[in-house]
């Protein structure tokens, strides 16, 4: 058996692993809720470390903590924000409400490593305890909201990042298609002309708004409630902790944060998640239909459309030698169902709250940074290996364009709508196209057709 200390809290005595950061409150949880194996990101991990030394210090600096205390809890917490100590946040994402558990996990790896930053040991805190000190003014009820806020606004900007990388992509691929004069498709018949170029700026357009709004959905969550407590009253903090905690825990993140303006509305609702996750959850419906698009242009090759070939990056196929399927846009897609999923759960969770506190807390961050992180990877990964890749197959594209009856829609300004119809009718039965209909019938010229043709795909 592993070697162990004895810790002690008011429920009684614990054996922990002796060579763990945590302790007996973490422990505890650790043994009643070996649920998923989930762990919250490390970015929460440091988000609620950057708390936990903005606190310390402010409580240094507002004379409510020794200045050796608050400094060495300030040096545990820089190494879990340099990315020290992940392995010992061991609480499952499924745990006691409020994530109260989590919070603790925190304090008790703070606590023992200021401790022995101080010369003492583990499992040890008559030097720095967990809740006395590392917990100071605050509560699992204003501490965990704060860090579900500082996180995902960390993660954001490389999210953006990469969903305005994709847009721009797309842009160049519209740019690249301009001139590639295809069939439009609408209820997956043949419609009127369009260009390729002009399916894929609208692609580009879906995901820049998308970006957009996730900008703007972002903004609520830099409204903290630190500096509640418990219920939203600021019982046991010290006078100006509020304001002086915030300042700090800006400057440490270089994230421009201030005061919500309820401290009980911050606790109890999670509106700010829910409106976040919503614009993730738009984000991937619109990312997810471009890439069933993608799909289905790049399909066949030989029996499909085959309009567009998408990069070849793996063997499709177990069995049929030669097979490439389009796995970037596949993963794309459960990637998106995904997020839907993440939201659905986000929503519930979020309508869970109850008078003073919403216990729901750890499922909702889990779920929106999650969104967040496959998102990201996701966006990353369509960029580089799909889209940036993808070809136009323009004789193919032209063949569907001379052979849809879609054509006949652009003559209705020149023979009125019945005529046309005829002349799309006799194209049907006859197997011919409409452009050798319209010729065979001098009906236009063929200049004068490919005039139209251009006035019909937007040019003068």
């Amino acid at each position: 058996m592993a070697e162990t200390r004895r810790e002690k809290d008011f429920l009684g005595e614990v054996d922990v692993p002796a060579d763990a950061c945590f302790g007996v409150q973490t422990w505890r949880a650790v043994q009643n809720f070996p649920i998923s194996g989930l762990r919250a990101p490390a970015v929460f991990h440091r988000a609620f470390a950057e708390i936990k030394k903005a606190a310390a210090l402010t409580h240094k600096e507002l004379g409510a903590l020794d200045p050796k205390l608050a400094d060495a809890i300030a040096q545990a917490a820089d190494e879990v924000i340099m990315g020290r100590h992940n392995d010992q946040f061991v609480v499952d994402v499924f745990q006691a409400g409020a994530g109260t558990s989590q919070n603790m996990n925190v304090n008790e790896v703070l606590a023992n490593r200021a401790a022995e930053i101080l010369g003492g040991r583990r499992g040890d805190y008559k030097l720095v305890h967990p809740n006395d000190h590392v917990n100071m003014g605050q509560s699992t009820n204003d501490v965990y909201p704060t860090a579900m806020r500082v996180a995902a606004l960390l993660m954001l900007p490389e999210f953006l990042s990469e969903l305005r990388g994709l847009a721009a992509a797309l842009r160049r691929k519209a740019d690249e298609f301009r001139a590639v004069a295809k069939s439009g498709r609408t209820h997956l018949q043949d419609a009127v002309p369009v260009t390729l170029g002009q399916e894929f700026s609208a692609y580009a357009e879906a995901v820049a708004a998308a970006a957009e709004h996730v900008q703007q959905e972002s903004a609520p969550l830099r409204r903290l409630g630190i500096g509640g407590s418990a219920a939203g009253t600021g019982v046991n903090t010290a006078r100006g902790y509020r304001r002086v905690v915030i300042r700090r825990l800006s400057e440490q993140t270089g994230l421009s944060l201030m005061p919500a303006k309820n401290l009980f509305e911050a606790m109890q609702s999670m509106a700010p998640f829910v409106r976040l996750s919503g614009a993730l959850r738009g984000t991937a419906i619109e990312i997810g239909r471009i890439s069933n698009d993608l799909r289905l242009l790049a399909s066949g090759p030989t029996t499909g459309l085959g309009e567009i070939t998408l990069p070849a990056v793996q063997p499709g196929s177990s069995i049929m030698p030669g097979k490439v399927n389009p796995v970037i846009a596949e993963c794309m897609n459960m990637i998106c169902f995904q997020v839907a999923g993440n939201d659905a759960c986000i929503a519930q969770a979020a309508a869970a709250g109850q008078m003073e506190l919403n216990v729901m807390m750890p499922v909702i961050n889990y779920n929106v940074l999650s969104s967040v992180q496959i998102l990201t990877n996701g966006c990353r990964m369509l960029r580089e290996r799909c889209v940036e890749g993808i070809e136009a197959d323009e004789a193919r594209c032209r063949a569907y364009l001379d052979g849809s009856l879609g054509l006949a829609t652009v003559l209705n300004p020149v023979i009125g709508y019945h005529k046309a119809a005829e002349v799309a009718r006799e194209a049907a039965a006859t197997g011919k196209t409409i452009r050798q209909v319209v010729l065979e019938k001098g009906i236009m010229s063929e200049a004068e057709l490919d005039r139209l043709l251009e006035k019909s795909l937007g040019g003068e």
